[in-house]
């Protein structure tokens, strides 16, 4: 039904043996629109390749020299891949039976939608949204991205309420569907975030262009989370930091700009605070080594900023921060 859309499944890996055991049979199980399957290999030292070609020999096999994370992993393994569709999905997702048909069929149907995302739910309790993209994401007025489903760590039971489809600020990189053409029109992932809120970057450069992203609730996939870089890990916590700030010089029209950047810097401030309250001190370090790091590459970032469109097509009105915290919002549909 949807052979003239050819479809690359690309699963960027990095020493994830036990993740490509355990997930990768459903991905190929549930493979019936004849989508190529390809690992991405981030220049692992275990096994995985080995693994993989010895007990799936259809799988694609591309070999990347250097682990350059997730942006840089996906922007080399992409060059070397000819499809309309690419499917960026993480290694340790398990995909659902006749998943991919309702979102060709938006592919298919609506030319001018460049980005689609599936509806993520916890793989440990596959009755809650997961953390990652849950159903849909969208950015408030000073940068911090928030998702149907998920406000901050607070995760929404699924009771069917996003089973639609529906356009979206951002769509998750756990499991991101975009047009072949669109990801090298704009160049692919910013390599400088390394990984995490490179998506974000990208869906908004990318709506910036003209195109629109879409949830598709109808497709469901279970997300384990936290596979390469555990919420505990610091190492997370400093590229979050950074990473937001980052898309937000880059993308942020001129007349919120300063007050953006300045709100959320004081912001981060109070994060690092209630990191050394919660006696987890290494965190506080790891949001100052994100604005050292902000600081340093500043200049370079108001020179991506230059050669951007940008519209203020984010939602200015609201304070996910204020409504979540102060007035204890904790579900998409209370937002204001």
């Amino acid at each position: 039904m949807f052979a003239d859309l050819k479809t690359a499944i690309v699963i960027l890996n990095w020493n994830g043996r036990q993740l490509l055991e355990e997930f990768l049979p459903s991905i190929i199980n549930h493979n019936s629109n004849g989508a190529i399957v390809y690992v991405a290999d981030n220049a692992s030292s275990d096994d995985s390749i080995r693994f993989v070609t010895k007990n799936f020999p259809t799988v694609k096999i591309i070999i990347n020299k250097e682990n350059g994370g997730y942006a840089k992993g996906y922007n080399d393994a992409l060059q070397h891949i000819e499809a309309d569709l690419y499917c960026l999905i993480n290694s340790d997702i398990q995909v659902t039976k006749n998943w991919l048909i309702p979102i060709l069929s938006v592919f298919k149907n609506e030319e001018n939608t460049a980005i689609v995302q599936p509806k993520l739910l916890d793989y440990k309790d596959k009755t809650k949204f997961e953390y990652a993209g849950a159903g849909g994401g969208f950015v408030d007025f000073l940068g911090y991205p928030y998702c149907r489903g998920r406000i901050f760590n607070s995760l929404e039971e699924d009771k069917g309420q996003y089973d639609d489809t529906k356009e979206i600020f951002w769509a998750s990189g756990a499991c991101f569907f975009i047009r072949s053409e669109v990801f090298h029109k704009l160049h692919g992932f910013d390599e400088d975030y390394f990984a995490h809120q490179e998506e974000i970057d990208l869906c908004w450069r990318t709506q910036n262009e003209g195109y629109n992203i879409k949830y598709v609730g109808t497709s469901t996939v279970f997300h384990v989370g936290g596979a390469t870089l555990q919420e505990s890990n610091p190492h997370k916590t400093y590229l979050n930091f950074r990473n937001s700030l980052f898309t937000i010089v880059k993308n942020v029209p001129k007349q919120y700009l300063l007050q953006t950047v300045f709100a959320r810097l004081v912001l981060d401030g109070i994060a690092g605070l209630k990191f050394t309250l919660e006696l987890r001190p290494i965190h506080t370090w790891s949001i100052l080594k994100a604005h050292i790091s902000f600081y340093k590459n500043l200049f370079k970032f108001i020179k991506k900023r230059r050669k951007l469109q940008r519209k203020s097509n984010y939602n200015i009105h609201t304070s996910v921060v204020w409504q979540h915290f102060a007035l204890g919002k904790n579900t998409f549909k209370d937002l204001t």
